[in-house]
């Protein structure tokens, strides 16, 4: 029996507000990320997924079950969805202790069967050891798992997580990233994630949604939202960080060459590119490779030569900004810039695939 998907067209309008509207909402299994900026509706979704808020008209179904049907004026309480919730900031109990923070969303439940829930699931999620501490005397990683046990305690159909690691550090994030992916991996259960943060998105998510201005406005697999999107505002959402206005030289054979900048770059094709059409060139900062001149492989079929603007860490990696015929971006391992030697003011040799410069046409 192939697991519940859930679909949903809704809309929420604010007093003096902005209206949240998705259309053609479809979350299957695994986990899918709503991403977007701050303000583009994220957190209202979830909520109206959750049954914590009530749209004003469209419907919202999971597998055989109506969770919400305007035209019938149908709301199934948050109770009777069997939805697992995460808020951002946890939302523990401060006066009760670890296990009873995850019995509390049991009711209904024997004590015996009880017990055995909070004890299965610290246990699994390594809190055995705190089952008796208050949750101020947890660090913001073992609160997160608090919450998580909680939401998962009672076996939900659906899990919920709003912005997961908003409230910790970086270093906290980026530890328990993998963390919380390998338990999402175990639970198996259809997940729905809310982040602004790409690489969270990118390592947390097997699909993703993104939503702009209250509206989703591209779906579908990570890595393909991510390298493609489909018009200037998704490439703006998802933070591509060379976007620069270009035109189509000619198409053939699936290709397209394309001048920016005063110079020729080849591309994929995509729908709706006409011979002398302007375009967006975009191209990620992860997708550029940087060498030394003589050292680029002949096959290269995009070569542009840069000069390094500068350095900036950022965690394990480096953004290095670049000055040619366009301005432009790359993300290099710590280890790859020392390889290079890279300092401010060097000449290098850019290299960029063919698959990884995406066009968007103006018209879109």
């Amino acid at each position: 029996m192939s697991p519940p998907v859930l679909t949903a067209t809704f809309a929420r309008q604010f007093p003096n507000g902005p209206e949240i509207a998705v259309t053609d909402l479809r979350l299957g299994p695994g986990v899918t990320v709503l991403f977007g900026a701050s303000g583009s509706g994220k957190t209202t979704v979830l909520r109206c997924l959750a049954g914590l808020d009530r749209p004003d008209s469209g419907h919202i179904q999971f597998g055989e079950t109506t969770w919400f049907d305007g035209t019938r004026n149908l709301q199934l309480p948050a109770r009777l969805r069997g939805v697992g919730f995460v808020p951002q900031d946890y939302a523990l109990f401060p006066h009760l202790t670890v296990a009873d923070n995850v019995a509390y969303g049991l009711n209904g439940f024997s004590a015996t069967e009880r017990a055995a829930r909070v004890t299965e699931t610290l246990r699994w999620l390594g809190l055995a050891d705190l089952a008796t501490r208050p949750p101020a005397t947890l660090s913001g990683g073992q609160q997160q798992r608090v919450a998580l046990a909680r939401a998962v305690a009672r076996r939900p159909q659906l899990l919920l997580l709003d912005e997961p690691f908003a409230s910790l550090d970086t270093p906290a994030r980026l530890r328990l990233r993998g963390e919380l992916r390998q338990h999402l991996r175990q639970l198996g259960l259809p997940t729905v994630l809310v982040t602004h943060d790409r690489f969270e998105a990118l390592a947390l998510g097997d699909a993703v949604v993104v939503l702009h201005a209250g509206r989703n406005v591209q779906q579908g697999a990570v890595h393909e939202v991510f390298s493609r999107p489909v018009n200037l505002a998704v490439a703006e959402v998802t933070a591509v960080e060379t976007i620069q206005p270009g035109r189509v030289l000619e198409t053939r054979d699936g290709l397209a060459s394309v001048t920016v900048g005063g110079v020729q770059l080849s591309a994929l094709a995509v729908d709706g590119l006409t011979a002398h059409g302007d375009v967006y060139v975009c191209i990620r900062a992860e997708d550029v490779v940087l060498t030394r001149a003589g050292a680029e492989p002949a096959s290269a079929r995009n070569r542009l030569p840069v000069t390094v603007r500068s350095l900036e860490p950022e965690g394990p990696q480096v953004r290095v900004t670049l000055a040619g015929a366009f301005p432009l971006t790359a993300l290099l391992t710590r280890s790859a810039c020392e390889e290079l030697g890279l300092r401010p003011g060097d000449p290098l040799i850019v290299l960029i695939k063919t698959p990884q410069v995406h066009l968007i046409p103006f018209t879109r």
